[in-house]
């Protein structure tokens, strides 16, 4: 029996009125589970359902916020084997992504229990007497979370635990793609205690669903990661409300490699950077830009590396890489491929889809790496796939120029032995995260996450510190207890003990 989902409301699973959707799994195109598309009826009924828990969320005490979201973490800790198999089973990473996907949520929550004890102001003197200044911490009230499917667990893990610890009710969106991974994190926030309403989930397509969301006056901030095309509508719609919105919009990564580089150290990192998650990250590697006289030895080496990879069914233990997660985005990929093919992009390896025996039930294309002018449209276009396009650089100035020459700005790296190139890196390449020696991955949670350009056109940092910035507005406060009109600028009373 295929297991019916409804809608997560004020604490209660309930059924809906909308049509119903499956989602599959990619590797072989089993039905998972069914799903409602909400309705607008419905996401208004979360969003007041958020509107109702906020008072009582707010005034609850950020350390007692905190302990509710240590109990998610233990329990999404517990349940951890079973949640990576679910991810793995929807989304189509290899099993020990899965769960790494899952403990980047666990990892993110126990973090920011802690922030429920650190959440810091500033008290600062004043220029008058008998007088105290300090700034405060608040919510901003009911958000709205879009997420993606290529992280189905881990990015609503950081968006909801930023926002739950600093005090805001949460009306969640999850991907059609992944909305059984959804559920079941939804129901570990249940077991651990959050009260009604301050969680919930209404799945459906971004279209209806998340563009309900987007536009309801109770919803005080969005926060979404997806794709610039529809991070531009989310930014226009948070606009006509003047409401804050939080952007996550993708990149085209590069790796640097200075003819220093130690080879094999690149070659293992480029591997995992480009077809980990089968090329689908935002922060995967898409462009590896090879100084000229290591060129020839890389493009001979990631060549054979990447025919030596094993694609298959992602829930066996020695696959290392699985399908993409939808005949769409299988769709997109051969697109590309066959763009770099036209504009004479050189074809190292790959480049075809996967067809015969267990892969004509899923969405299975080899590992790709072309050798592309800088100025073709691989060089320069987010693929969001296993294709990997390889540049020569003339020397380090060379290397970066080309780096920095696409529209997005999430993550960077450069593989040298010599800091100097290293430190100067840091500075010169444009991207929200810059790795020396190790791939373009992602961040550790206790670090902020984001990029610039169109990747972070609002300046979204999420993880860290910074992401409580995402969810809370500063509150100055003034207390003045001298017993007097005091006028700061202005006053020129003398000061206690002149």
């Amino acid at each position: 029996m295929v297991q019916e989902y409804g809608l997560f409301i004020h604490g209660k699973w309930r059924a809906s009125k909308g049509k119903r959707f499956e989602t599959r799994n990619p590797a072989t195109g089993e039905v998972l589970a069914t799903f409602p598309l909400a309705t607008a009826d419905e996401v208004n009924a979360a969003v007041k359902a958020a509107k109702d828990a906020f008072e009582g969320w707010r005034k609850t005490p950020a350390p007692r916020r905190g302990e509710i979201l240590l109990e998610a973490a233990r329990i999404l800790k517990r349940k951890k084997e079973e949640l990576g198999r679910i991810v793995t089973s929807e989304m189509g990473k290899v099993i020990a992504e899965g769960r790494g996907d899952v403990q980047e949520a666990i990892d993110f929550y126990t973090y920011a229990a802690g922030e429920g004890r650190r959440m810091f102001g500033e008290t600062v003197p004043s220029e008058l007497p008998n007088k105290m200044c300090m700034t405060l911490r608040m919510p901003v009230g009911p958000v709205g979370l879009i997420t993606p499917w290529n992280f189905p667990v881990a990015i609503p893990g950081w968006k909801s635990g930023a926002a739950l610890i600093a005090g805001c009710p949460i009306v969640f969106k999850p991907s059609s793609l992944t909305p059984l991974c959804a559920a079941k994190f939804v129901e570990c926030l249940d077991e651990a205690g959050f009260p009604p309403g301050v969680v919930n989930i209404v799945p459906g397509y971004g279209t209806t669903a998340g563009q309900y969301m987007a536009e309801h006056p109770g919803i005080n901030k969005i926060a979404f990661t997806g794709g610039v095309d529809t991070g531009k509508h989310v930014y226009e719609s948070a606009a006509k409300k003047m409401i804050k919105v939080g952007l996550e919009l993708g990149g085209k990564n590069a790796i640097i490699a200075m003819d220093d580089a130690n080879v094999e150290l690149l070659m293992d990192g480029v591997m995992f950077g480009a077809f980990g998650t089968a090329g689908q990250r935002c922060t995967a590697t898409s462009r590896l830009i090879v100084h000229e006289k290591l060129y020839d030895q890389v493009v001979d080496e990631l060549a054979e590396r990447a025919e030596k990879l094993r694609i298959g069914n992602p829930i066996d233990e020695k696959t290392d890489m699985g399908p993409v997660a939808s005949a769409d985005q299988e769709a997109k990929v051969l697109e590309y491929i066959g763009i770099g093919k036209r504009e004479g992009d050189q074809l190292l390896t790959g480049g075809k889809k996967l067809a015969g025996g267990p892969y004509d039930r899923g969405f299975f294309i080899q590992p790709t790496v072309f050798a592309v002018n800088r100025k073709k449209r691989l060089a320069l276009e987010e693929i969001f796939g296993p294709v990997l396009s390889v540049l020569k650089a003339k020397d380090y100035e060379d290397a970066v120029a080309i780096a920095n020459s696409v529209r997005y700005g999430l993550s960077s790296s450069i593989y040298t032995n010599d800091l100097r190139w290293a430190f100067r890196a840091m500075q010169d390449l444009e991207a929200g995260i810059t790795y020396v020696n190790a791939p373009t991955i992602g961040a550790e949670v206790q670090l902020p996450f984001g990029g610039t350009k169109e990747t972070g056109p609002t300046d979204t940092r999420e993880a860290g510190t910074t992401a409580l910035e995402e969810f809370t507005y500063w509150k100055t406060v003034y207390v003045d207890y001298s017993g007097r009109l005091q006028k700061a600028q202005i006053d020129t009373a003398k000061l206690v003990g002149e």
